[in-house]
């Protein structure tokens, strides 16, 4: 289902439509955002869709029909809260965003802290037999009421819900086990023999009837409460920053503007631009909004918004896009489009639609859990009902009823996702890999095709000299000193570039021009060494009547033929050398994709870059299928037309251009050394900023998963494997603990052969 334009408030009727974004609260899984979509789309004339990751649901309805309170109702008649999200509070103050966010993870926090603190002694007492003083258990019970009720509260309530609605996921699972522990001991320890003074838990493995008087499993629920709560909090952690990206995406604009009225320079927020307010860009800045040159030349950076790697050059009548930068001249820019109509909005727009229309992974412990839940109550229940009916007695039946609902309570798989994640996200960041969380392992088993931005990703994204072409009776050394003198003083990031090359090629400090000019859109000329020295276009050297050779001329049209900016050199009268420039490949981008193709994933190179460029850096590194100048929002369509046709699509992208297509992407890979943006929409990033980092990641994700996945299996391989013994009235407490620590101690050491990953040599 496609996700539908947000509007904070009370919606936005056009004609009879309206549209409400609703903050959801109350979710724990995937499938309770499943209900709640199930829910608003039986309405009649609604659209919803609900995305468990951000906690919001976007909702299309009839507005002459339907009010917003209507649909408040109807989230919350299913068991969660709805609201409206309050409007964003501008504030100068930093950090408050992530206080808020703070407040919200609070009481699980505190949660977590409570049932860590008070369930450990209570393991620890019940596993070793020599910590087992005089009333140790009465101090165990004492211990493990509070994680039981507070701590475990959420599982409770989830649970609680879902019986009401038929449904049984792991909070199902948990709560049933816990309390059935918690209360079963209580009666041991009230009505039974295990109160009294003495009472231990010996080591004996042996098989045989009893009737659970003495029994009690206070470790086991204080533990998978302890267990369970760690792996929510990690992962609610994690899920706190999926809004991130538009957040990074709105603050990359420029905060203040220097507006001109009546001849005089005003600094006011931005925010409080109008269209057809004309502001002032000096070097260096950013520019406030989307707009129109009307006075100056520069050249603009728009890399980060466009993926085009050479500076736009600029002037008068020439629009530019806000939150672009400035690498020239002074600007003076007549405002055209503000607030949500700007191209940075948009993209923003983009992104959040991307996030919110991907659909969620179901967690696999919930799926499996939605099966094995009812099996094993139906068994509890079965059991009682066998026992009773063959005159078992009551303390009987209910002793092996409950030892089932006991022993299906899965230690182990409160540890089997939590351990190998956190292992596996330890060692990938180890390696500069980073793991946002156990949904997104899922995708790197599927994906086949990886789609791979050009600027910043397979290119180091800055424009490098990359060839120099000299004239008869003319050294490379010669030309680098004084073009790279001259360019030095310009601040063009393509004459920076000449100068940086000239520096390190030389290995020796610039001569300081005597003289220097920079000529709007052609280039520099000026005085170095006593020389009339003149670089830049070609038609620089024209207008002094100086005209390339034949071999240079040929060197250019060559330079540019595959998409290179090609520079011409002349000095006193006479055309000197051809520079080459242009984003040069990264040393390891060939060999990544080589790993890429071993992992079974088919690259496409995707770039904003003109096709000349785009179709050189494809061939240099031996990618077959290219997608050449993409604006931004065509990325995300580029994307989808993948999808649609079958694929499951992993992207790679480092800037602002790219994050709209990175949370669109069944996979999101992120480049570390990119924008904010783009780094919050993906959903691994790579720290290193080399794409061979992609392969180890896409390698090392699907290693944690299948870890994962054995972790799962064997949690309740254990469980199932004990359940007919449990049924059967022969489970002693000994054997009920053992399999519950073995199967743990296994979970743990599986996760950590984790830590033995290595990248690929």
């Amino acid at each position: 289902m496609s996700a539908h334009t947000a509007t904070t408030g009370t919606g936005t009727a056009t004609g009879t439509a309206a549209e409400v974004e609703l903050a959801i609260g109350g979710m724990t899984c995937a499938s309770c955002a499943a209900r709640i979509e199930k829910k608003l789309n039986r309405m009649d004339g609604v659209e919803a869709t609900v995305n468990y990751a951000t906690e919001k649901a976007k909702v299309s309805y009839r507005g002459e029909d339907i009010s917003v309170q209507d649909l408040i109702a109807t989230v919350e008649k299913t068991g969660y809260t709805a609201r409206e999200p309050a409007p964003p509070v501008h504030t100068t103050e930093e950090g408050a965003p992530e206080a808020a966010e703070a407040d919200e993870l609070r009481p699980l926090r505190q949660r977590l802290l409570t049932a860590v603190a008070l369930a450990v002694p209570v393991i620890a007492m019940s596993m070793v037999p020599a910590l087992q003083f005089d009333y140790w258990q009465w101090l165990s019970l004492t211990l493990t009421a509070p994680v039981v009720t507070y701590a475990a509260w959420p599982f409770h309530k989830a649970a609680f819900t879902n019986a009401r609605h038929g449904a049984a996921t792991m909070d199902t699972l948990i709560s049933v086990g816990t309390t059935a522990a918690f209360l079963w001991s209580l009666w041991a320890l009230f009505f039974g023999t295990a109160g009294m003074v003495g009472m231990t838990h010996p080591f004996e493995l042996t098989i045989g009837r009893s009737d659970g008087a003495g029994n009690i499993y206070l470790e086991a629920a204080a533990g998978v409460t302890a267990f369970i709560l760690a792996g929510r909090y990690f992962e609610a952690r994690s899920k706190r920053k999926a809004g991130a990206a538009l957040k990074a995406l709105l603050e990359l604009g420029a905060k203040e503007v220097t507006v001109l009225r009546d001849g005089h320079e005003v600094t006011v927020p931005t925010v409080e631009l109008q269209v057809g307010d004309r502001f002032l860009v000096r070097p260096g800045e950013k520019i406030a909004t989307d707009g129109t040159v009307v006075e100056g030349a520069s050249a603009v950076d728009a890399s980060m918004l466009t993926g085009e790697s050479v500076p736009v050059e600029v002037g008068v009548g020439d629009s530019v896009t806000g939150a672009t930068l400035n690498a020239g001249g002074r600007l003076v820019v007549e405002a055209t489009r503000i607030g949500a109509d700007t191209q940075l909005a948009r993209m923003a727009k983009l992104v959040e639609d991307a996030q919110n229309g991907k659909a969620a992974a179901q967690r696999l412990a919930d799926r499996i859990s939605a099966v094995f839940v009812p099996v094993v109550i139906a068994l509890a229940l079965g059991t009682l009902g066998f026992w009773l009916g063959n005159g078992g007695g009551l303390t009987a039946a209910f002793t092996a009823a409950v030892a089932v609902l006991i022993i299906a309570c899965p230690c182990a798989l409160g540890l089997a996702t939590p351990t190998a994640l956190m292992v596996g996200t330890g060692r990938g960041a180890q390696l500069g890999i980073l793991i946002k969380g156990p949904e997104v392992l899922e995708t790197t088993r599927r994906v086949d095709t990886i789609v791979l931005d050009k600027t910043g990703t397979v290119t180091t994204g800055r424009m490098t000299l990359l060839d120099i072409h000299t004239a008869d009776n003319t050294t490379e050394t010669d030309v680098l000193r004084l073009a790279g003198a001259l360019e030095h003083s310009s601040e063009h990031p393509i004459a920076q570039a000449v100068a940086a090359g000239a520096t390190e090629r030389t290995g020796a400090p610039l001569p300081t021009p005597e003289d220097f000019a920079n000529i709007a859109g052609l280039g520099v000329q000026g005085v170095v060494e006593g020389h009339a020295v003149l670089v830049g276009r070609e038609q620089l050297l024209a207008e002094w009547e100086i005209h390339l050779p034949v071999e240079l001329a040929r060197r250019k049209a060559g330079a540019e033929a595959a998409g290179r900016t090609a520079i011409a050199v002349a000095w006193d009268g006479e055309a000197r050398a051809v520079l080459e420039v242009a984003d040069a490949v990264k040393d390891t981008s060939a060999e990544a994709i080589e790993r890429l193709r071993a992992l079974g994933l088919t690259p496409i190179l995707l770039t904003g870059d003109n096709r000349a460029v785009a179709e050189a850096v494809a061939a240099e590194v031996g990618i077959e299928k290219v997608y050449a100048e993409v604006m931004p929002e065509d990325k995300v369509d580029v994307v989808r037309r993948l999808q649609a046709e079958g694929r499951s699509v992993a992207m790679v992208g480092d800037g602002v251009n790219d994050a709209a297509a990175l949370a669109q992407a069944d996979l999101g890979l992120a480049m570390g050394t990119g924008t904010d943006a783009a780094i919050e929409a993906g959903d691994l990033t790579l720290v290193r900023g080399d794409l061979r980092a992609a392969a180890d990641a896409i390698r090392l994700s699907r290693k944690t998963l299948g870890t994962i996945r054995t972790n799962l299996f064997w949690a309740f391989a254990y469980n199932v494997a004990a359940l007919p013994l449990a049924a059967a009235g022969l489970l002693n407490p000994m054997i009920a603990g053992a399999a519950m620590a073995f199967s743990s101690v296994f979970v743990v050491g599986n996760s950590l052969r984790l830590r033995g990953f290595r990248a690929a040599a």
